[in-house]
């Protein structure tokens, strides 16, 4: 860990990115102890306030402004930080167990296992990944649920792809050779031998997807497919702000740079852990 820090602090990409991310987490959990408004209140004497910083002579009470219902920007986008926090480490967290699991089936078992499962890789990867979450989220319905479980059908296959490989070149290495001297079964050498080895990738990936995630998330919402209303998000913000962007700039600036801001900290640190858990890279340093 102290060697972790230490080559951290020696990256300023790394750094930044590290730090974004942690603020992103940091607000998203804090969320109901800032003591914001509530975001889904909005007040028509409030519609489309200024933030309080562009007036000096008439500051309204909102920091970033308000929507078109007069709903506090500042709010939702603390809040819509919690929506997008639990969709994307989900929908993460779900499409990772699924490819590591069948990325290392397909490379230790081979044969048609391997065949099989990689063949339904190529099938989905000849579908664009957004026209697939589209068709999927409109015949299921828009809903938290489903956007979480769609998400997680287009990142699987990433994992499959990457853990196969790697499972290719650990499954000959003496240890496993070793168990399967023993009598240890298929089941028990994946998954108490293998799937420890393949974690670091993974845990590459899955940095990586968060912020493929974080943008389809918005997407979805963008089109009306996410997270519904009044539950506030990124996307959605983005969409009901786009028709006031010449009168009322705030309405999709901040909301933008929510997104932008999130997504540059998630690959500027998932980056540097692929450099840093690289073995070329390490024995160049």
């Amino acid at each position: 860990m102290r060697q972790f820090c230490t080559d951290l602090m020696r990256s300023k990409a790394g750094l930044v990115g590290f730090i974004l991310l942690v603020l992103f987490i940091t607000v998203a959990i804090c969320a109901p102890l800032s003591g914001l408004p509530d975001p889904t209140r909005g007040s028509l004497r409030a519609r489309l306030e200024a933030p309080t910083w562009t007036s000096l002579f008439s500051p309204g009470a909102h920091p970033l402004g308000a929507d078109e219902l007069g709903r506090d920007i500042l709010a939702r986008l603390v809040y819509g930080s919690r929506t997008t926090l639990m969709v994307a480490t989900s929908a993460v967290f779900l499409g990772g167990i699924v490819g590591t699991l069948l990325g290392i089936m397909a490379g230790y078992l081979g044969g048609i296992t391997d065949r099989v499962l990689m063949r339904l890789v190529d099938i989905q990867l000849a579908i664009p990944l957004m026209l697939l979450a589209l068709l999927v989220v409109a015949a299921l319905g828009p809903s938290l649920q489903n956007v979480i479980l769609v998400l997680a059908l287009t990142s699987w296959i990433r994992y499959a792809r990457i853990i196969r490989g790697q499972v290719l070149a650990v499954r000959e290495r003496e240890f496993i050779q070793s168990a399967r001297a023993i009598g240890a079964s298929a089941w028990r050498i994946m998954i108490v031998h293998i799937l420890p080895n393949v974690l670091t990738p993974a845990l590459v990936v899955a940095t990586l997807e968060l912020a493929r995630v974080i943008i389809m998330d918005a997407a979805l919402s963008f089109l009306g497919l996410g997270v519904q209303p009044p539950s506030p998000s990124w996307g959605r913000m983005l969409a009901d702000g786009r028709v006031y962007i010449s009168s009322a700039w705030w309405t999709v600036t901040f909301p933008g740079l929510a997104i932008m801001l999130t997504v540059l900290g998630v690959n500027l640190f998932g980056d540097w852990l692929r450099d840093y858990f690289d073995p070329k890279s390490r024995n160049a340093k």
